[in-house]
């Protein structure tokens, strides 16, 4: 009798938890990333020269990198459009605690950008215990590959799209007569949207991974559409870029490599799947 009751306590022993249990457990690890995107956004804020004048306004300047480089291609294949060397944005602020209040703003965007790595891995630890161990092996891999390609577009946004959208928008004008000055607001709502849009969008492999494993997407689904999603890539390059054909073939090239390799990971996802159900 004493041998089936302690058989019978085994399972009890491997508590499972409670729904106030894994809240508690959520909790501390959302606890643990916020305190990482404050401490990273207070060293932002502490060099706020940097952020602005060598990150955040730059792309507003002639002298930035991307525009530099453009404006020698451009001159080297007679395309004057690429050439963005008379650049003047005149930034205006327009509210009294506007200045400060950016700058809290940036801060805290820059710190959740460099902690985004760490608060990916708080997310997995909090998930991995109730994966297989096969898909703890592979779920580690899906980290790396997640903040790889999140980081990738907001580098390839910033140095690529970000310029070309704020010299098309900055200095687009309907009239001679009409001239722009850009509001501080203004401009970072530009800058930040458009960097984190394409860093998410750089996420699509991640996302049909996914949806190819819950069976809500194939790679015959991606593969019918891509004639439409290829369309829907140009009218979203020609948005974002000056009108000339270089620079939109400059910007859609990248997002249709996306989509190529996001149909192969689909493909692969989807042999696995059935290759299981075999």
């Amino acid at each position: 009798m004493e041998e089936q009751s302690t058989k019978s306590n085994e399972p009890a022993a491997e508590k499972v938890m409670t729904f106030w249990d894994h809240l508690d457990e959520l909790r501390a690890h959302i606890f643990r990333s916020l305190i990482a995107v404050v401490i990273l956004a207070i060293i932002a804020f502490l060099n706020r020269e940097f952020i602005f004048d060598s990150v955040i306004l730059a792309p507003s300047t002639s002298d930035f990198f991307t525009n530099r480089a453009l404006c020698k291609v451009g001159e080297w294949l007679s395309l004057n459009a690429l050439c963005i060397d008379d650049m003047k944005l005149e930034i205006i602020n327009i509210k009294m605690s506007g200045q400060f209040l950016t700058h809290m703003y940036i801060s805290i965007i820059a710190g959740f950008i460099f902690a985004f790595p760490y608060v990916l891995w708080e997310i997995w630890r909090f998930v991995q215990p109730a994966m297989l161990e096969n898909e703890k092996k592979y779920s580690k891999g899906g980290l790396f590959i997640s903040t790889f390609l999140f980081l990738l577009g907001i580098l390839f946004s910033y140095y690529l799209i970000v310029p070309l959208t704020v010299n098309f928008l900055g200095t687009y004008q309907v009239s001679e007569s009409v001239t722009n000055q850009i509001s501080l607001s203004s401009y970072i709502s530009t800058v930040v949207s458009v960097t984190f849009a394409v860093g998410i969008v750089f996420e699509l492999p991640i996302l049909v991974y996914f949806l190819t494993k819950i069976g809500v997407l194939t790679p015959d689904f991606m593969k019918k559409n891509r004639k439409y999603m290829f369309v829907i890539l140009l009218v979203l390059s020609a948005i974002i870029t000056p009108p000339d054909m270089f620079s939109q073939v400059l910007v859609v090239l990248p997002l249709i490599g996306l989509y190529e390799i996001s149909i192969k990971v689909s493909q692969r996802v989807y042999r696995k799947n059935y290759e299981e159900i075999d």
